[in-house]
């Protein structure tokens, strides 16, 4: 399979991508900022020779097709699997969220997910799947956090996204799910959170995002899955 993960470099994304790698057949571009950490990616691969890494920020809108599309059809001629991975969560009382956090977490948490999709729509196969990464602080009726306003709808936005792409899909064989993450160990949430440990960790988190890209899509589409060991 031909696979693209956002937010490759760190946590979630980095294990989905090591997790990916165990299969021989899979294409991999891992996308982040990074390069240091996409090299360190590669190092730890079962097979790195199957993983293109590209360093380019998410943000950067006006160079998708000129830069980042190119280089990703360098590395693959088409997309099975597109895990949008990546994000952005800053722990600020609603009061004083300024507008740059809030443009900072639209962006990264939604506006990036609609946008890569929508570039990369002529280019997935048939039966491709969509795979949006989103929180449990984006599902309605969720128990919510304070500081979070912000990351939390922006996520809730990419959830209500997911639904909408399954139906705009839906004649192009394509698929579109939503996984809800619980509280996840990663460098984004102990710099959010000091001293909290979660109840997943980033590998065990990383083996489930994989394997549901791979076959989730086999039995279901539009949905908003919450992924989470703690209720509500």
């Amino acid at each position: 399979m031909n696979i693209i993960v956002t937010g490759a470099s760190k946590g979630v994304g980095f294990q989905t991508v090591l997790r990916l790698n165990d299969n021989p057949q899979n294409k991999l571009v891992a996308i982040a900022r990074n390069s240091d950490l996409l090299t360190g990616l590669k190092n730890l691969a079962k097979y790195p020779e199957n993983i293109q890494t590209i360093v380019f920020d998410l943000r950067n809108f006006s160079l998708y097709k000129s830069e980042l599309l190119k280089n990703i059809l360098l590395a693959i001629e088409s997309v099975d699997v597109l895990i949008n991975n990546a994000g952005l969560l800053i722990n600020k009382s609603f009061e004083a969220q300024s507008e740059e956090d809030f443009n900072l977490q639209m962006e990264v948490n939604f506006k990036v997910p609609f946008m890569l999709t929508q570039l990369l729509l002529p280019y997935f196969n048939t039966n491709a799947h969509v795979l949006n990464i989103s929180s449990m602080g984006g599902v309605q009726g969720s128990a919510k956090f304070k500081g979070l306003s912000t990351y939390s709808s922006s996520k809730a936005a990419l959830a209500v996204l997911t639904e909408c792409l399954a139906e705009e899909f839906k004649d192009k064989g394509i698929k579109s799910n939503c996984l809800a993450l619980g509280a996840t160990q990663t460098e984004m949430l102990a710099e959010a959170f000091p001293g909290y440990i979660a109840p997943m960790s980033a590998v065990d988190m990383g083996k489930y995002v994989a394997d549901f890209a791979i076959s989730g899509h086999k039995y279901f589409n539009g949905k908003i899955l919450p992924v989470a060991i703690t209720t509500p």
